[in-house]
């Protein structure tokens, strides 16, 4: 029986970390050399005019810096209002040290607080064509705007997702090459049809698809482009439209981050149950694989580790064996040791330190979506 669990917890780990990531990107590579995105693209309108949104419970001072880079960045885009809205739930905030210009207008979050109440504040205060969302520890590269709201020339597009960098700390990290193996995979997903869900640091929708989000929501840039996707449009990933991440590499931050999303993938099916049905969801095994099957992991590699475990363990019970075993113990115990005293041990370290919080995160989300506990929102 542990074999044959462990063949089925290796059969997962590699149908949801390789397969379906091979497949994924084998379909997106046909689209784009037969020119089939080029064919379905439908010539439309760019929107006229750009409300940039920031929803926020952040420091004052990280916010109002925030807000310069927004005025920066929308001096490139005709027409474009800055949105400041501060969570009903945040402390006092000096309100007047962000009113920077007149784009720039500072609204209040809807009680009960949350996200999701205030970025339905901060929408009924817009009033552009297109929605920008972002989040306050994030930088605009030159001319992303720009490049995000020209995807919305193709009338099938109605939301899209910009790609967000690390840090240049962060990025040889194993934080850093799992979010360069995430951009990868998103940008294969909306080749073919739609990327699940958007980047809540740079994402855009048309100002026409919005609905206001329901109390207690954690994942908006998932929710809204997911009814995006089932009302028949399209989700965009706009691989030169970058916002950069101004903190340094923090396992602990990566780890929260993840408990939030991975809640919120909870959630969602708990909401949108017809996510789950192939037949409404035309992303329905971007979602199954990308979304709800990454859940599973901690479990299936647990699986793979309790076979081995076994099998170790009757090695040992094998006399002839010890002597072996003891002189590999000794060995790994001396390269530990020496190890601490170099750079490739503390490397090592951290980097299991990061893959343990990883791997952690689906078990907590899952106690917090067998709970309904779902305020977990935390500064972005």
């Amino acid at each position: 029986m542990l074999a044959a669990l462990a063949l089925l917890s290796a059969g997962g780990l590699l149908a949801v970390w390789i397969v379906y990531p091979l497949v994924i990107a084998g379909f997106a590579v046909a689209i784009r050399q037969s020119g089939g995105a080029t064919r379905r693209a439908q010539r439309g309108t760019p929107p006229s005019s750009v409300s940039l949104i920031l929803a926020t419970r952040d420091d004052p001072h990280a916010v109002r810096a925030r807000v310069l880079d927004c005025l920066a960045a929308a001096s490139a885009v005709p027409s474009c209002e800055i949105i400041v809205a501060i969570d009903a739930r945040a402390a006092s905030t000096a309100r007047a040290d962000l009113a920077l210009g007149p784009q720039v207008t500072i609204v209040s979050g809807d009680e009960p607080g949350g996200k999701a109440a205030t970025l339905n504040a901060a929408v009924r205060a817009a009033r552009g064509d297109l929605l920008v969302f972002t989040d306050t520890h994030q930088r605009f590269a030159p001319g992303a705007l720009g490049r995000l709201a020209a995807a919305f020339s193709d009338a099938r597009v109605g939301a899209a997702s910009g790609r967000l960098e690390l840090s240049e700390s962060a990025r040889h990290t194993l934080v850093g090459r799992y979010w360069a193996y995430e951009r990868w995979l998103r940008r294969c997903e909306a080749s073919v049809h739609s990327c699940v869900g958007a980047t809540g640091a740079i994402w855009a929708l048309r100002r026409s698809l919005w609905v206001p989000l329901p109390p207690a929501l954690i994942l908006d840039d998932v929710y809204t482009p997911m009814r995006v996707v089932l009302s028949g449009h399209r989700v965009a990933f706009i691989d030169d439209a970058r916002a950069v991440d101004s903190r340094r590499a923090d396992p602990s931050l990566e780890y929260r981050r993840k408990v939030r999303t991975l809640t919120g993938n909870l959630q969602l099916i708990f909401w949108m149950p017809e996510l789950l049905l192939p037949v409404r969801n035309p992303v329905w095994p971007q979602f199954l694989f990308h979304k709800l099957l990454r859940l599973l992991t901690p479990y299936w590699a647990l699986g793979v580790l309790a076979w081995i475990a076994a099998m170790m363990l009757s090695r040992i019970a094998s006399m002839a064996a010890l002597p072996t075993l003891v002189a590999s113990l000794l060995c790994v115990m001396g390269a530990a040791v020496a190890s601490r005293r170099l750079a490739i041990g503390r490397t090592a370290r951290r980097a299991v330190h990061a893959g343990v919080l990883l791997q952690l995160a689906p078990v907590v989300a899952m106690m917090n979506g067998l709970r309904r506990r779902w305020n977990v929102w935390h500064p972005e």
